[in-house]
């Protein structure tokens, strides 16, 4: 179980983007934890403008009427229905019988909740365990660290055309981001420093800034609204 866990965190890696995790490897997280049903949704892609699917969020994902993720909100954990609600209660909330169990895990970026991983079993099933709680430990932490930097390699990808930046021209933009010097960089990318100065000057005029400062500011200051 451990190697198959291993695997879907090196796919989750490999993965581009998010219509591919959801192509190509939600399946396999799926049938790792024997769920009957499973799915991953990010809060700024979910369909609000469908006035009845708006309705089903505002119970089945409120905070108020759902305690599974209200825990989410609050905890940033995993849960499973049994951890918070007794049987009996959890049957009122959800009557479904194919969401007879379910688990959640949060994704998440900056400090916030971006996004769940679900799962349920049907009525006759074994309920989620304490060990899947702890895999989907691990799912989770993988899923965060991948949609930051998917997003952020987006973001500078829209950077990259919007300026017509070269590919190197980036890397040194990255790296200037990090604070190394024009030596550092020479030395980092096997380019002559005075090359690093040309391109400096070069990206200065595509960007239409005069420092290094704000060159920066321009790639950078707005990648974590993308995450």
């Amino acid at each position: 179980m451990t190697n198959s866990l291993q695997s879907i965190f090196q796919a989750i890696a490999q993965t581009q983007n998010e219509q591919d995790l959801r192509s190509q490897i939600m399946d396999s997280i799926g049938n790792y934890f024997a769920a009957n049903r499973w799915g991953i949704f990010f809060w700024d892609q979910l369909p609000l403008a469908n006035s009845s699917f708006q309705s089903l969020l505002e119970v089945g994902l409120s905070v108020e009427h759902n305690p599974v993720v209200r825990y989410l909100v609050e905890h940033h954990a995993p849960v499973h229905e049994a951890l918070v609600l007794t049987p009996k209660a959890w049957k009122l909330i959800c009557p479904r019988l194919d969401h007879w169990h379910v688990m959640a895990g949060p994704i998440v970026s900056n400090g916030c909740l971006v996004g769940v991983v679900g799962f349920t079993r049907i009525r006759g099933t074994a309920a989620f365990d304490t060990q899947n709680l702890a895999d989907l430990s691990g799912l989770c932490l993988h899923l965060s660290t991948w949609l930051a930097t998917v997003r952020s390699r987006a973001y500078l990808e829209d950077n990259l055309s919007q300026h017509r930046l070269t590919s190197r021209e980036l890397q040194i933009a990255e790296l200037v981001a990090q604070g190394l010097t024009n030596a550092e960089i020479g030395s980092t990318l096997w380019i002559q420093e005075n090359s690093v100065k040309q391109a400096l000057k070069r990206m200065f005029r595509k960007l239409e800034v005069s420092s290094r400062a704000a060159m920066v500011a321009r790639l950078f200051s707005a990648q974590n609204k993308a995450i």
